[in-house]
C-alpha cells in the first residue's frame, strides 16, 4: 500500500516575525500550492531524490537559475532529517516502531524561499507520512514543535514556530507564544480560527526576490539575543498587533483589519533592511487602495481587497512584471 501524504504553503497574516521572539501572530495554510510525500514498505530504506536535487543539467545557465530559484539544498537532506528527528521522538517516548523499512519520495510545486514555508511542508507532508506507516500518533502542538526542530536542530536554519504549528493544525491560528507559557508547556497557545470572519485576502509573489528565511532571522536573532532595544519594543508591537486583528477580526471591522496589516509591514521597513524589488511590491499594490505586507521573510505579499473590482486593479497593477497574484485557498480543518 502507498501512503501519500500532503502539506501546504503558509501564509504569515499578521504579527510576523515575532513568533521566534515570544510574540504573537496569525497565521494559515492555503492549497493553491502543496508539497506531496509518498511512502511505502520496500526491503531497503531508501530516499528518492526530488526535483529540487537533480545533479544534470542542461546548461551553467540552468544550474544558475536553479540555485537562485531552489537554494544550493535539495528535499532530501529535509527527509533525512525528518526521519532522524521521528526515529530519536519514538525513541524517548519508547514509541515501539515495527522493523520494517520503506522508500520515501517527495514532490513540491511550492515556490520555494520566498516565505511559504515550502521547506517546512517537505517536512510536514514527511512526518504525516512517518507517523500513519509506523502508526504513531502525534499531537499538534508537538506535531508543530518537531517540524521546527527538524530545521533550527538538525539543519541549522533559523525559524519561528508559526509556519509549523498552521502546517499542522491546518487551520487558520491565533499563536501565542508567550515566555512564560511556552516555559512550563514546551509550546505556545494556539487558537484556531473561524476562517468565516477572514477578509478577501490575495498573495502576490515573485520568484526573482528569492532568499531564505535565515537572512532576515539570523540578523534579527542576533540584534535580539544583544537586547536592542527597538527590536524588542518592535517585538511587542507586532504582537499586539496579532490582538488587535483578533478582536477587529471577531467584530468583522476590516478596515481595522486593513490598517492593521500596513502597520505590520510599516514596523518591518523601520527594522529590517528591504530590497528595493520588494518595497516597490508593496508600494504597487497599496496603491490600489489594497493593504499589504510580507506573508514571511520576502518575495511574496499577502493583503486585504474589498471587491472583485480592486481585485483586478491588483493584477492588472503587477501584470507588466513577474509577479503572480493569486486568492488563497485558505485550508481548515
Amino acid at each position: 500500500m502507498i501512503i501519500e501524504t500532503w502539506s501546504y504553503p503558509r501564509a504569515a497574516l499578521i504579527g510576523n516575525p515575532s513568533d521566534g521572539y515570544f510574540g504573537k501572530t496569525i497565521a494559515f495554510v492555503f492549497s493553491n500550492f502543496s508539497a506531496q510525500v509518498q511512502l511505502y514498505e520496500s526491503p531497503k530504506l531508501e530516499i528518492k531524490a526530488g526535483k529540487l536535487d537533480k545533479p544534470v543539467y542542461d546548461s551553467m545557465d540552468d544550474l544558475v537559475e536553479g540555485i537562485q530559484l531552489n537554494g544550493y539544498y535539495g528535499g532530501v537532506r529535509l527527509i533525512k532529517a525528518t526521519i532522524k528527528t521521528f526515529y530519536k521522538y519514538c525513541n524517548r517516548n519508547k514509541e515501539r516502531l515495527e522493523d520494517k523499512n520503506f522508500t520515501i519520495c517527495y514532490n513540491s510545486n511550492i515556490p520555494l524561499r520566498l516565505g511559504l514555508a515550502g521547506s517546512s511542508a517537505i517536512i510536514t507532508a514527511a512526518l504525516k507520512a512517518l507517523m500513519q506507516f509506523f502508526e504513531v500518533e502525534i499531537s499538534k502542538p508537538i506535531l508543530a514543535n518537531l517540524i521546527l526542530s527538524v530545521e533550527k536542530d538538525q539543519l541549522g536554519i533559523s525559524a519561528g514556530l508559526q509556519d509549523r504549528v498552521a502546517q499542522a493544525y491546518e487551520n487558520p491560528v491565533f499563536m501565542d507564544f508567550d515566555k512564560a507559557y511556552m516555559d512550563k508547556n514546551n509550546y505556545g497557545d494556539y487558537h484556531p480560527l473561524d476562517t468565516s470572519k477572514l477578509p478577501p485576502l490575495y498573495i502576490a509573489f515573485r520568484v526573482d526576490q528569492s532568499q531564505g528565511s535565515e537572512v532576515t532571522h539570523n540578523n534579527l536573532r542576533a540584534r535580539f539575543d544583544i537586547g536592542e532595544k527597538v527590536v524588542h519594543n518592535t517585538m511587542k508591537e507586532w504582537a499586539q498587533l496579532a490582538e488587535q486583528f483578533k478582536t477587529a477580526l471577531n467584530n468583522s471591522n476590516h478596515e481595522v483589519l486593513h490598517e492593521l496589516i500596513n502597520k505590520n509591514y510599516n514596523l518591518r521597513e523601520q527594522l529590517i533592511e528591504i530590497s528595493d524589488a520588494n518595497r516597490e511590491m508593496v508600494k504597487v499594490a497599496r496603491s490600489t487602495g489594497a493593504s499589504a505586507k510580507f506573508t514571511g521573510s520576502g518575495g511574496a505579499i499577502i493583503g486585504i481587497y474589498k471587491d472583485e473590482n480592486q481585485f483586478k486593479q491588483l493584477v492588472k497593477a503587477f501584470e507588466s512584471t513577474e509577479i503572480e497574484v493569486i486568492k488563497p485557498k485558505i485550508v481548515y480543518s
